[in-house]
């Protein structure tokens, strides 16, 4: 036919692509394919990566559709950097490149720093588009970046191939695996659609383009075929190509010159990134792409959202918007660093939202909260070099830590960028969406949750959970009157009995408590404000042993803490803007207990070589109201009498702190005896109830009321629909919040005439709901043997009072 015999190759070619990325859906590309029968005949495809076999390769990677997205944008930045790299001069696989991707960043971008400022940031971000085309429930997603790019002659050897060792040498880049790239196919329409076009950055050679595609299988391949495969268009037996100096794209600000830019056809976005891709697409890359190296666009159209007033918007990833929206959202954040030889550096940082945001209400906030930053559902993410490679839900929350109550306002970040390659290389699936479920993931977990349920988070927690708490002197005394006239059979005792610890006024088994007035704690003083500064200006190790002694002993198999004071702010570790940190080395090691009962230690002159971590584990915490934490648990390496001396430097601009302190290691610590395992049994006695009203009708009282509004600082919600609300930490039930201007008993209560009947019927009510809830609770951890997290607020919608 056809205008490829009629037209000039070079036109043709240029006719042709311009059709393929001007069209909007898969659907058109269909009718481009119809059009031209004699250039996309079979003869003209060739199998991806050059093997029919390889359509495993390709569709078992990513399981959904925004971390394959997030390996396109990966590839992208490596491409940038790849591009700085040679011109630079350097060979990107000579000892002279940079090991890390953080020192291409330093080397190759002196003034990111001023990608913070938003004038920066958005220059720089021009150079990676993510741009949405067609209707609005058929998108297609073009990626641009002025990167490398490649020779058509190449595409062969990078763009179309799998398993190959492009990257393995080149230290300061993310993708090793030749395949992350492959991985957004599968989700581009029914038929796999996906346009590939580059330029070489020395603007030498041609444009060339090919369209990729799963093989549609004739009438005969489906009875001989068992799997079909993915393929590229070839024409005259290579890469279609042609001549540019530029060619508008429709990029945002600029024209095409040179780099890549590839088009997902009909992407099968998920319902929240649907609609307006310069936010709803930009709040789900962020969360994927925690601590990008490089900051990008994200760019809607307006004749999809004309009424949208920002089509384009900037995206440098979730760190920063956590950390520049904190006044809004974060009620405070800060980072736990945790080491050992085996594992390496991991950092934690944990976020903490606020109950509420001012303006909306509670179940406002939570609803805001989540549309924001947990698009995902990922409460704990795990990153390397910024690009989130795996994550838990909130399960691990409330399994893991057992923090029920901050499970919906609380963001984990896991850094491990830092960790040994032998232990990070068992953690995550080439893939890089998920975890493991290996022997270094569950360590893994076990570790962050150590970790945080010994620190700062376990203070937020507590504090939280005794906003709700009242004394609860009367739920004792009203539940022994409830047991007096109630069947407790023995079957009942013994199954409450299996869950709780019964008083003696159910079992007989029990004694009595001793009254909480024999141990009431002295008065505290009065704490002095703290006024943090920017940087510190003092560091002080917090200890009264002499000098030349250890400051303290760290018993073999045990863990001490050791505290200094600053006048740094809190966020000094984290803050997206001249951060800085502490340093812990190992100075000198005398591995003989020569001291004498606690001689002078200085006269140990042995130095040593070995970093800190092949001595101790060790977690550092950022600073709290002035007070700085390291904790050291020694390994197994070291014996009782070890004297080690360690060394801390808290980082400073002007001029950096050090303090120098020795430590011992002593005997472990005698186990437990029987009555302090009994006294420490965690199975509680009944869980007390506390009544929420919904505001406090008698301020004048001296008990203090928990309101509807208290209760909901916590992040949990109450109202008129709600009955109870049971607080269940890990499987133990903590507490029963009763709801007292629930519907149900305001509606019981109306039908009543005498006043006097009000009281009998709160308590009949109090009664019902309790005894409810605690049968429920204490059913479902015997029969089914767990607690779903989050147990849920029961809510009745007819009861009899």
């Amino acid at each position: 036919m056809s205008d490829y015999n009629q037209v000039e190759e070079n036109v043709f070619y240029k006719q042709l692509f311009r059709e393929l990325y001007f069209a909007p859906t898969e659907e058109d590309v269909d009718k481009i394919i119809q059009k031209y029968p004699e250039i996309f005949n079979q003869g003209n495809w060739d199998p991806y990566g050059n093997n029919e076999n390889f359509f495993g390769v390709i569709e078992n990677q990513q399981a959904s559709p925004i971390p394959a997205l997030v390996e396109k944008v990966t590839n992208s930045i490596d491409a940038i950097l790849m591009r700085k790299c040679y011109e630079t001069g350097i060979d990107p696989k000579s000892t002279d490149a940079p090991r890390t991707m953080i020192e291409a960043i330093e080397k190759f971008f002196p003034n990111y720093k001023y990608w913070d400022l938003s004038s920066h940031k958005k220059q720089q971000a021009e150079n990676i588009q993510i741009i949405a085309d067609g209707p609005r429930m058929n998108t297609s997603l073009i990626i641009y970046d002025d990167g490398e790019g490649q020779h058509p002659k190449d595409f062969e050897k990078t763009f179309l191939s799998l398993l190959r060792d492009n990257k393995k040498d080149i230290h300061f880049v993310q993708g090793k695996y030749n395949m992350g790239g492959s991985g957004a196919i599968i989700f581009c329409g029914k038929n796999k659609y996906q346009l590939i076009a580059s330029k070489r950055f020395d603007r030498k050679g041609k444009f060339g383009f090919t369209l990729v595609r799963r093989h549609p299988l004739s009438e005969k391949e489906e009875f001989t075929k068992i799997e079909t495969w993915y393929e590229y268009l070839k024409l005259n037996g290579k890469i279609p190509s042609f001549d540019i100096k530029m060619i508008d794209l429709k990029l945002y600000n600029r024209e095409f010159t040179t780099g890549t830019v590839i088009k997902l056809y009909s992407y099968d976005l998920p319902s929240g990134s649907r609609s307006v891709i310069s936010r709803d697409l930009n709040q789900s890359l962020n969360e994927y792409l925690f601590e990008p190296a490089l900051p990008l666009y994200t760019i809607d159209k307006k004749k999809r959202y004309p009424e949208d007033k920002n089509p384009e918007r900037d995206l440098y990833g979730l760190k920063r918007r956590l950390e520049e929206d904190a006044n809004k959202y974060v009620e405070e954040y800060y980072v736990e660093e945790y080491s050992n030889k085996e594992i390496g550096k991991v950092k934690i940082t944990c976020y903490i939202f606020k109950a509420k945001i001012e303006e909306k209400s509670v179940k406002e906030s939570k609803q805001s909260i989540r549309r924001e930053f947990f698009k995902n559902n990922m409460s704990v993410l795990f990153s390397l070099n910024g690009q989130v490679h795996g994550h838990y839900t909130s399960e691990f929350i409330t399994r893991a830590l057992k923090y029920q109550l901050i499970k919906d306002c609380l963001l984990i970040h896991v850094d491990c960028t830092q960790m040994r390659y032998n232990f990070r290389k068992e953690l995550f699936m080439a893939s890089r969406d998920r975890l493991k479920n290996g022997d270094e993931s569950r360590k893994l977990r076990d570790i962050v949750a150590s970790t945080l349920r010994k620190g700062r988070l376990n203070e937020i927690y507590k504090k939280r959970r005794d906003s709700i708490t009242v004394d609860a002197e009367d739920t004792k005394g009203l539940l022994k009157s409830f047991s007096k006239n109630l069947p407790f059979k023995n079957d009942l005792l013994k199954l409450l009995n299996k869950t709780f610890k019964l008083d003696d006024w159910s079992t007989g088994n029990r004694k009595a408590k001793k009254s909480n007035s024999q141990n009431k704690l002295k008065p505290r003083t009065a704490k002095e404000s703290f006024n943090p500064k920017r940087f510190p200006s003092y560091f002080k190790l917090e200890s009264k042993a002499k000098e030349g002694k250890p400051v303290t002993e760290i018993p073999l198999g045990g863990e001490r803490t050791i505290k200094f004071s600053s006048d740094v702010e809190n966020q000094y570790f984290v803050r997206v803007e001249e951060p800085d940190e502490l340093k812990i080395a190992l100075v000198k090691y005398k591995p003989v207990d020569v001291s004498n009962n606690g001689g002078d230690l200085q006269e140990f002159q042995d130095t040593v070589s070995q970093d800190i971590e092949d001595i101790f584990d060790v977690i550092k915490k950022s600073p709290n109201e002035g007070t700085i934490k390291i904790i050291l648990r020694p390994s197994q390496n070291v014996q009782v009498g070890d004297a080690l001396q360690v060394k801390t430097t808290l980082t400073n601009p002007g001029k950096d702190f050090n303090h120098t302190f020795w430590v011992k290691i002593s005997y472990p610590e005698m186990p437990k005896t029987s009555a302090q395992k009994e006294a420490e049994d965690e199975r509680l006695g009944l869980p007390s109830y506390i009544l929420v009203y919904k505001e406090d009708k008698n301020p004048e009282e001296e008990k203090e009321r928990i309101t509807w509004e208290k209760f909901e600082k916590t992040g949990q919600t109450m109202s008129y629909q709600t009955i109870v609300h049971p607080l269940v930490e890990g499987d133990t039930l903590e507490s029963i919040y009763i709801n007292m201007d629930s519907s149900v008993l305001k509606d019981y209560k109306s039908r009543l005439k005498a006043e006097e009947s009000f009281e009998l019927a709160d308590k009949r009510y109090i009664t019902a709901v309790y005894f409810h809830t605690l049968f429920l609770y204490t059913t479902l951890i015997r029969q089914i043997g767990l607690i779903l997290p989050p147990f849920p607020a029961i809510i009745f919608l007819e009861m009899q009072v």
